[in-house]
This record gives structure tokens, sequence and C-alpha cells, in this order.
């Protein structure tokens, strides 16, 4: 869950932020940060106007790929599924194992 997949297209070192975010069925915003440590590769995506200006924490694991040309990254949730999913707590993301396992149980049972 926190690693890419092999097919991703993941570059070590490439600096995500700014891409566009994709779900299965439409933009949900643009990555605010992200994270390539292994173990807990993820991106936060800033949602903007979509849900309020919700910030929500992607595994890495959810990626299904990443155009590097277009700027933009595919990844395999619905829109209600990452509308519906846990709350990004900036405060606990960095080191709460327990946070991790949340987020990690949710968008396991969600698996596309």
């Amino acid at each position: 869950m926190w690693g890419y997949r092999e097919t991703a297209g993941h570059e070590a070192g490439t600096d995500l932020t700014g891409f566009k975010v994709e779900a299965t069925d439409g933009v949900i915003g643009k990555v605010d940060k992200h994270s390539d440590d292994a173990g807990s590769a993820h991106i936060v995506v800033d949602t903007g106007v979509w849900i309020f200006g919700r910030h929500v924490l992607l595994p890495a694991g959810t990626i299904r790929s990443i155009d590097l040309a277009e700027r933009k990254i595919h990844v395999a949730r619905t829109k209600d599924e990452i509308k519906d999913s846990p709350e990004f707590d900036k405060d606990r993301h960095a080191g709460d194992l327990g946070y991790h396992q949340q987020i990690a149980s949710y968008y396991g049972t969600h698996r596309a």
C-alpha cells in the first residue's frame, strides 16, 4: 500500500508537487505534498473546492499511473471513495503508525 506499483511509471526523485490528480471518474485536485520514503510513500492532494478545500492522503499503492509529460497522476479509486476517506491529519501522518494503518485499512478495503 505504501509503495508505488511497478507499472505506475514513478521515477525516484521526481517532484510530483502541482501534478493534477484524477480518480477513475474525474479530477480530484492537485498534489500539495508527496513523499518517496520507503514504507510510507504517498501524495497529499489539495481537493480545492471539490470537497471544500479538504486535503486527502493517498498511499502510493493507490496510484495507477503517472504521466510525467502531462503532469498528471491517475489513481485507482473513485471520487466518492476518496471523498469518504479518513480526514488527513497533518500532525499524525508524520510517524503515527496507527494513523497509517487506518489509512491503509480504508484503501485496502476499497481496491480497484
